[in-house]
C-alpha cells in the first residue's frame, strides 16, 4: 500500500527545528497535531466506495428483519394511510419520536424510486458516510495514511459487531433511524476536532467548522432524538477536555458526569407512576437492565474502557492531543452512562423513566471510537505497507463476521436485493397474503412467531401490510416505549401464546372477542382449518365463520 513514510509522532513527521518543537509544546501545554497534504495515491472517494461494497457484501442486507421492519411499516403508513386499520398504533409508535420515517416517505414521494429502492440507497448511503467519518476522525488523530486506512478497514470488517448487551450493534443490516444517527455523530466528532484544533491555534471562532457540528447533530436529532442527546453528551465532554488545565479539565468532566445523574435521578423522581402491567411490558427488553446481563456482555462494558485506558498510557509522552481527548472522552461517557444504568436502571422501577433511555446506549460511540483507535494502531504498527498483512486481517476477519451474519439469517438470502425475489419461505408467505387477502384482514400468529424456525425475524406487518395482533418480541419493544399501548399489547400477545401448538378448539377459544379473521402456523402446525396457502415453513389459515 503506498502513501507517506510512517512517523512516529505528529510533530517528527514534517521538518520542524527542534527549538521551535519545543517552545511550541512549552508555551501550548500540548501539541496541536499538524495536518498533512490530501492523500494523492488512490483517491479518497473510490477507496470508501469500495470498501462500502465489501462491507456490505459481508454484512449482507435484510430490509425487512428486525428493527428495519418496524420502521418500514411506519414509512408504508404515511404512504397509504388506508393500511393498518387495527394495531395503528403499532405501526405508527416511531413517528411520535422522529421524522425519519417522513423524511423518507417524502423522498420517495418526489423521486421515481419505490420505498424498496429508496430504503437500499439509504443503507448504501449511510454506512458510505459512516466509513468517510471514521476517516475523518483518523485523519486528525494520526499522521501516517496507513494508520487512516487500517481505521476504516477495521471498521467496516467489524460493522455489525454487538454492542456488550444493549442488543445494538455498530451498525444494523437494514435502515433504522440509527443508520442515520450514527454517522452524524460521527461527523460532528469529526468537525469538533477542528474546531479545537483552531481555538488552540487562538484563531477567532470557526464557523466553518461550527457549522458541521451543528447541522450533523440537528440531521441526528431530528431521525433519532436518544441517540443524538448521547451523541450530544460526548460532544460536552470533548469540550470539557480541551481547557489546558488540568485541574478545568478534571472539574469540568465531572460536572457533567455529575448533571448527568442529577438529571437521571430527576427524570426518576418526577416520572409518573406506570400502571402494573406496564411493568411486563418493560420487561420484556432484558436488556435494559444490567441485572439480566451475562458476565460476557458485562465485560463487553469494560474491555473497550480498558482497552481506551492503556491508550491514553501510551500517548502521556504526547502531552494532549486528538487521540487522548478521545480516549477521555469514551471513558467518562463510558463509566457515566454505567452509573447511571446501575443507579437507575432496575427491574423494580416505579416508572422506567430512565431504563426507557436506556444509558448505555452511549457505547456505540465508544464501540465506534476504540475500533478506529485500534485499527489506526493496528495499520501504523503492525500491517504497515505489507499488502499480505493487510489481506490476511480483512479476510479473516470478514469471514468470521460473514459466518455470524449467515448464522443470524440462516433461511434468508444474504443479500436481499429490492429487485430479488425472497428466499426466505415465511415472507414468501407474507407476500401471497399481501396480494390475496383484503387490505383490512387481520390476523393472528403465535405470539413468539419471529423466534420460529427458518422465521429469521421477519416482521410480517412491513412484508404482507396486513394487521396482526400484537406479538412478544417486536410488539412488546413498541409497548414497552409507549406506554399507552400496553393493554392492546397484553391482550393481543395473551391471546396468541401458544397458539402455533394449540389445538383448532384451543385457538378458536382464544382468539374468542379479538379482531382475528385469519392466522398464520407453522408448516407443522396440526389444523383442520381451510388453508389456501402452505409452502415448506409455513401456512396461512382463513379462521371458521370468517
Amino acid at each position: 500500500m503506498k502513501g507517506l513514510e510512517r512517523p512516529t509522532h505528529f510533530l517528527s513527521s514534517v521538518s520542524v527545528e527542534p527549538e521551535i518543537v519545543e517552545a511550541h509544546s512549552a508555551s501550548r501545554h500540548w501539541a496541536a497535531p499538524l495536518r498533512r497534504a490530501p492523500s494523492k495515491n488512490v483517491p479518497l472517494f473510490l477507496f470508501i466506495t469500495g470498501l462500502t461494497a465489501l462491507a456490505v457484501a459481508i454484512h449482507g442486507y435484510h430490509p425487512y428483519a428486525e428493527d428495519g421492519g418496524l420502521y418500514l411499516a411506519g414509512i408504508k403508513k404515511l404512504l397509504h394511510p388506508s393500511l393498518y386499520s387495527f394495531g395503528t398504533g403499532f405501526a405508527t409508535v416511531d413517528l411520535r419520536f422522529s421524522l425519519f420515517a417522513s423524511i423518507v416517505a417524502t423522498i420517495v414521494r418526489i423521486s421515481s424510486l419505490s420505498l424498496t429502492q429508496a430504503i437500499f440507497l439509504i443503507h448504501l448511503g449511510t454506512i458510505w458516510m459512516t466509513l468517510y467519518a471514521s476517516w475523518l476522525i483518523a485523519d486528525r488523530c494520526y499522521w501516517s495514511r496507513e494508520a487512516c486506512y487500517g481505521a476504516t478497514s477495521l471498521l467496516a470488517t467489524w460493522l455489525t459487531m454487538p454492542i456488550a448487551g444493549t442488543s445494538l450493534l455498530l451498525m444494523d443490516p437494514y435502515v433504522s433511524a440509527r443508520s442515520v444517527s450514527t454517522p452524524c455523530a460521527m461527523l460532528a466528532i469529526a468537525a469538533a476536532l477542528d474546531v479545537r484544533r483552531s481555538l488552540d491555534e487562538r484563531r477567532s471562532i470557526p464557523w466553518k467548522s461550527v457549522i458541521p457540528v451543528t447541522a450533523s447533530l440537528l440531521v441526528a436529532f431530528a431521525c433519532h432524538a436518544l441517540m443524538a442527546a448521547y451523541a450530544l453528551g460526548c460532544l460536552l465532554l470533548l469540550a470539557c477536555n480541551c481547557f489546558y488545565d488540568r485541574t478545568k479539565r478534571i472539574v469540568a468532566t465531572l460536572g457533567v458526569c455529575l448533571a448527568s445523574i442529577v438529571v437521571a435521578f430527576c427524570l426518576e423522581l418526577q416520572s409518573s407512576f406506570r400502571p402494573p402491567l406496564y411493568a411486563r411490558a418493560a420487561h420484556t427488553r432484558e436488556y435494559w437492565f444490567l441485572a439480566n446481563w451475562h458476565w460476557y456482555e458485562l465485560l463487553g462494558l469494560v474491555a473497550p474502557l480498558l482497552v481506551l485506558a492503556l491508550m491514553t498510557k501510551r500517548e502521556q509522552r504526547r502531552r494532549v492531543d486528538n487521540v487522548s481527548l478521545l480516549v477521555s472522552m469514551c471513558i467518562a461517557a463510558g463509566v457515566t452512562g454505567i452509573l447511571v444504568a446501575v443507579l437507575f436502571a432496575h427491574l423494580d422501577s416505579h416508572s422506567f423513566a430512565v431504563a426507557r433511555l436506556q444509558p448505555l446506549r452511549i457505547f456505540q460511540i465508544i464501540y465506534v471510537l476504540m475500533i478506529v483507535a485500534l485499527g489506526a494502531t493496528l495499520g501504523e504498527h503492525v500491517l504497515k505497507r505489507h499488502w499480505l498483512r493487510w489481506a490476511t486481517m480483512f479476510v479473516g476477519l470478514s469471514s468470521i463476521m460473514l459466518f455470524v451474519q449467515r448464522d443470524t439469517f440462516p433461511a434468508s438470502g444474504h443479500m436481499e436485493f429490492p429487485w430479488s425475489a425472497p428466499m426466505n419461505s415465511w415472507e414468501e408467505g407474507f407476500e401471497w397474503i399481501q396480494s390475496n387477502t383484503p387490505e383490512d384482514t387481520v390476523f393472528a400468529m403465535d405470539a413468539h412467531y419471529s423466534l420460529m424456525h427458518g422465521e429469521d425475524a421477519q416482521n410480517f406487518r412491513a412484508i404482507a401490510e396486513r394487521s396482526p395482533l400484537p406479538d412478544y418480541e417486536k410488539d412488546g419493544g413498541l409497548a414497552s416505549i409507549a406506554p399507552d399501548l400496553t393493554y392492546e399489547w397484553v391482550d393481543g400477545e395473551r391471546a396468541q401464546l401458544g397458539l402455533d401448538a394449540a389445538t383448532d378448539a384451543q385457538r378458536i377459544a382464544m382468539l374468542h372477542g379479538s379482531a382475528a379473521q385469519w392466522i398464520v402456523l407453522s408448516r407443522d402446525a396440526v389444523t383442520q382449518f381451510y388453508c389456501p396457502y402452505t409452502n415448506s415453513a409455513m401456512k396461512v389459515c382463513r379462521l371458521p365463520g370468517n
